[in-house]
């Protein structure tokens, strides 16, 4: 589905397999042709989006001349290479998420997948660990074919759409991710990093760097100095109430980390059981499941560095309340 958004910028809502059903690209005109930032997931449903977009837009695919991804996430990274095949666009990442979507939509193929090990060693059980990495391998064929991709730095100015965005760091949700902000227009390309009725995920993968939640906590600070008329976000409405909606992200963090302490409280245990006593587990796909633990540790490493519960590691990683 297409939404004109302003002049020359326009929102294509993708199909996503998953409860989160959807993910937004967004589409900007401009002399030279077209930019498209973000690109969905590459399934058969995906390409008809695609291509009805083409239709309605009237756009040669060979007229898109850049392609820029928020972030390596499948959803987002996928249809990258589908796109490049079509245009020869060049195609602009962050080096932190090049490196990442190397490692894990690349590398990992040939490899035993580390995810196998972090979420045994974090006390998952092993046949849920199995579908897990199973719906991991399947989302790394999703994201083929894999483009050509030219580093973009944060903080460098990029005109897309005839509009002059600054690219900045926003991690937590993705190390090396990339919003994009207009100051003369107040309007924000803000990726995952900030959603309107549900909130990012924010997890620890084999691959994370550490404390991500601390970092994203930080950038959500860091964005509040942003005048914002008008966010527009990786996946649901855009996002108009842009100081109102930090405060609530901020927020729920904040309630989720005092759950998490006192899930701690009943003895040593790993993040499996604990994302159990916060999350109704038992009713998640695999896919959901592999999130919802990812988010667990990460609240329980804040707290561990914050020095409010200890970890202690043998064959397993166990969380223990200190107060």
């Amino acid at each position: 589905m297409i939404t004109a958004l302003l002049p020359d910028l326009y929102q294509l809502r993708l199909p996503l397999p998953f409860a989160l059903n959807h993910v937004n690209a967004y589409l900007l005109r401009d002399e030279q042709g077209w930019t498209i930032v973000d690109t969905g997931l590459h399934t058969p449903a995906a390409e008809a989006g695609w291509q009805a977009a083409f239709a309605e837009l009237d756009i040669d695919p060979r007229r898109i001349h850049t392609i820029v991804l928020t972030h390596f996430h499948p959803d987002h990274f996928g249809m990258a290479g589908w796109l490049y095949e079509r245009s020869g666009a060049q195609v602009l990442l962050a080096p932190r998420e090049i490196e990442l979507a190397e490692e894990v939509w690349i590398h990992r193929a040939d490899h035993d997948d580390p995810s196998l090990r972090h979420f045994l060693r974090h006390g998952m059980p092993a046949d849920l660990v199995r579908q897990v990495v199973g719906a991991i391998a399947a989302l790394r064929a999703a994201t083929r074919p894999h483009p050509p991709l030219t580093p973009l730095p944060a903080g460098a100015w990029l005109t897309m759409g005839g509009r002059r965005f600054q690219a900045i760091h926003a991690p937590g949700h993705s190390d090396g991710q990339l919003i994009f902000y207009a100051p003369a227009e107040r309007l924000a390309l803000v990726g995952d990093q900030v959603l309107l009725k549900i909130t990012p995920h924010i997890g620890v993968w084999p691959e994370s760097e550490p404390d991500p939640l601390r970092k994203y906590l930080n950038s959500l600070a860091e964005l509040r100095t942003l005048a914002v008329d008008l966010a527009l976000p990786g996946h649901g409405k855009t996002i108009t109430t842009w100081q109102e909606r930090l405060t609530e992200l901020q927020a729920h963090h904040h309630e989720r980390l005092a759950a998490m302490l006192r899930a701690t409280r009943d003895g040593a245990d790993t993040a499996f059981t604990v994302a159990r006593r916060v999350f109704d587990v038992e009713r998640f796909t695999p896919h959901e499941a592999r999130f919802a633990i990812a988010e667990t540790i990460a609240h329980l490493e804040l707290l561990v560095a914050d020095g409010l519960i200890e970890r202690r590691e043998d064959e397993l990683v166990r969380y223990i309340s200190l107060q």
